[in-house]
């Protein structure tokens, strides 16, 4: 005899948590990764940005007023409140067939105008997080993340050359 699932009291499965968790981060390094080489404004996340971005300053109008601080720091209490839980889940479920992986957990950051860091980052559907980062891309709220990336970029740059450096020099002594 075979029981129905509830997904309320199920248990989690540590290793299947841990094989997301692998993935969200791995997303998060792919995405500081293009916004150190892609001037934020000119990257595109999906075939449908223009939709998404529409859709979240419709459905979310509070967002949508500069300077744009509910976009550039994310509110998570106001995003994990009932009113809030309720508008988000009709938002996402919007892009159930239109959205590949629409739902997955990804990390971002909630702060615009920092790096992911264990203190400046949360957990959202891969939708939320096309919202908030396409948003941010349009309205220059990640310009400074870009600059930030890059001149990390140019720092781990200069690091690895005066490693190979040190190498060459250790090989000719």
């Amino acid at each position: 005899m075979t029981t129905t699932f509830d997904p309320n009291t199920a248990q989690n499965a540590i290793e299947i948590e841990k094989q997301f968790a692998v993935k969200a981060v791995e997303h998060a390094q792919t995405y500081w990764n293009l916004l150190e080489k892609v001037p934020p404004r000119d990257l595109r996340l999906t075939k449908l940005d223009d939709e998404i971005y529409e859709h979240l300053m419709t459905t979310f109008p509070e967002l949508n007023q500069e300077p744009y601080e509910g976009v550039t720091k994310l509110d998570e209490d106001s995003m994990k409140s009932k009113e809030g839980k309720e508008k988000w889940h009709n938002f996402i479920q919007a892009y159930e067939k239109k959205i590949q992986d629409y739902n997955f957990g990804s990390l971002i950051r909630t702060d615009a105008r920092e790096e992911y860091s264990e203190t400046n980052t949360i957990f959202v559907t891969r939708i939320q997080f096309y919202a908030f980062e396409i948003a941010r891309n349009r309205l220059g709220l990640n310009d400074r993340a870009h600059e930030i990336a890059k001149e990390e970029a140019a720092k781990e740059k200069a690091k690895a050359e005066r490693e190979k450096a040190k190498g060459k020099k250790k090989a000719k002594n």
